[in-house]
């Protein structure tokens, strides 16, 4: 994120100084607003960007400089992030038939948890997303349990992601995950009697898109392809991003187009190639120009 925002803050330079007359000191040659804003807490579910929105931030059109290959991202899932809280019995582990495992457990819920990802991810018609081959995976990032080697575990918890498809709100996947987990513990006569507690926690990114043939993104491309060359593709992503709130929340169209692969977001190698991060900046440059630079 870091190279897209050294891209977009050069952007703005160029356009300013691309605009003004020589010698002027102000940009005189704007013919509209350009609105450079940093936000925290976007893995959070985005909470920046909601306050910056809910402080008046808005536009008639808004672009991420969110890592994307330099491919302009018309939509996007979602996700929400659960905690599982599962319960068995504990025993002495010589004895360990008279305890129930909650490892054994867990086993069943992730047995259901696959299944039901298959299912949802084979529904998925729309192209561009089911090109993706697992456009709305589930996860379990985090698990907890156990007290000592020696003893049927009697307590764990997991935390996970769940994917949201496009087209929905986040409560949607919400509805989706507990009916699994509530059809899971119907089934096993232990978790019958001692139900999963599910709880949703941290970010909730519901799903966006615009249309591809939005003035955004065919302006866009348009001005990505005569700077660098070559027309970019129009992509569909499997992650949620702060571009929903300002469609939804700010009625600002908006896109992603960034410097970076968000395949090596999160890994041990993050790295966004320095080329890239330029040729992001002359492209923003001048589509911004062509959107609010001298007539």
């Amino acid at each position: 994120m870091k190279g897209g925002v050294i891209a977009g803050l050069a952007a703005v330079r160029a356009a300013k100084a691309a605009a003004a007359p020589a010698g002027a000191v102000h940009e005189a040659g704007l013919t509209g607003e350009i609105l450079f804003v940093t936000v925290p807490s976007e893995e959070d579910g985005g909470a920046g960007m909601l306050a910056a929105i809910r402080a008046g931030v808005s536009g008639n059109m808004a672009v991420i400089p969110e890592p994307s290959g330099l491919g302009i991202v018309t939509a996007h899932a979602g996700a929400i992030t659960f905690r599982l809280t599962i319960i068995g019995m504990a025993a002495h582990a010589s004895k360990r038939r008279e305890g129930v495992s909650a490892l054994d457990k867990l086993g069943v819920v992730m047995a259901a948890l696959a299944a039901d990802e298959a299912v949802r991810n084979a529904a998925e018609t729309r192209p561009r997303m089911a090109a993706l081959g697992l456009p709305y995976p589930t996860i379990i990032g985090k698990v907890s349990g156990g007290e000592w080697a020696s003893t049927v575990i009697d307590r764990i918890v997991v935390e996970g992601r769940y994917g949201v498809r496009l087209g929905d709100r986040w409560p949607a996947a919400e509805i989706e995950l507990r009916a699994v987990i509530a059809t899971a513990c119907a089934a096993d006569p232990w978790l019958r009697d001692h139900p999963v507690l599910v709880e949703i926690t941290g970010g909730r990114f519901s799903s966006s898109e615009i249309a591809d043939d939005h003035p955004l993104p065919t302006g866009l491309a348009r001005a990505v392809g005569d700077t660098l060359g070559e027309r970019p593709a129009f992509l569909a992503e499997p992650y949620g991003a702060d571009m929903r709130l300002l469609i939804q929340e700010g009625r600002t169209p908006t896109v992603i187009f960034g410097p970076g692969a968000p395949e090596v977001a999160h890994a041990p190698n993050e790295h966004v190639v320095l080329d890239e991060v330029l040729r992001c900046a002359r492209a923003l440059a001048v589509w911004l120009l062509r959107e609010v630079g001298p007539a």
